[in-house]
């Protein structure tokens, strides 16, 4: 359970749901309520594809590239920390996680048109499993063992299911705001367990040495 928890809290801050839950609010204000359902299955079965897949393909890619498990927690944990500062930092002034604005006017015009294949692209990939629930996946994995990764998947996908079912009636009742500032709390801890990983990869890297 130890590790189960220790493996689903960086994916869980890594995929930042209070961040995307506006996002997924506006990309789908004008479907109806079937249609939402129907266009977030749809998004998350490929962002879960996506993340097994890597999952069960992370040893594969170390092997062949040459990559060792503290390569990727420095290399992993600078991304992290470069999307964290940017969202702390400019996530006010531009709109990193939906796509360009041609996306989103794409998902309003087909709404009658293809309702359900729409959002798998923004809202699956890059926005539910991007490349920081990736690097914390694959990271994950070497840590603990790809069934406690799983698990901890598994468990993220359904939380996220949830958050995106009944969100959009909790944001309208809390407002825009609180919605930024929880955002803005996730993003700070995503700092934190940046720098841990990237101070966890150089003492590897020291004691290998």
């Amino acid at each position: 359970m130890t590790a189960l928890v220790a493996a689903f809290l960086p994916l869980f801050v890594a995929i930042n749901i209070p961040g995307i839950l506006p996002l997924y609010i506006g990309m789908t204000e004008t479907f109806t309520a079937e249609n939402r359902r129907q266009l977030l299955v749809r998004a998350l079965l490929a962002a879960f594809v996506l993340a097994v897949l890597m999952l069960f393909a992370g040893q594969v890619i170390f092997d062949t590239l040459g990559i060792a498990l503290d390569d990727l927690r420095v290399g992993g944990g600078i991304i992290l920390l470069v999307i964290a500062v940017t969202d702390l930092a400019f996530g006010d002034t531009k709109d990193r996680r939906g796509g360009s604005k041609k996306d989103r006017k794409k998902l309003e015009d087909h709404v009658e048109d293809e309702p359900v294949d729409l959002p798998v692209v923004p809202l699956g990939i890059p926005l539910i499993i991007g490349p920081g629930a990736i690097t914390t996946i694959l990271i994950a994995e070497g840590q603990f063992g790809w069934p406690v990764t799983l698990g901890s998947i598994v468990a993220n996908m359904l939380l996220v299911f949830v958050a995106f079912t009944f969100g959009p009636s909790l944001l309208r009742l809390f407002g825009k705001g609180t919605s930024k500032a929880v955002a803005k709390v996730a993003s700070l801890f995503l700092a934190a367990i940046s720098v841990a990983m990237i101070r966890a990869g150089i003492m590897g890297m020291i004691g290998a040495a």
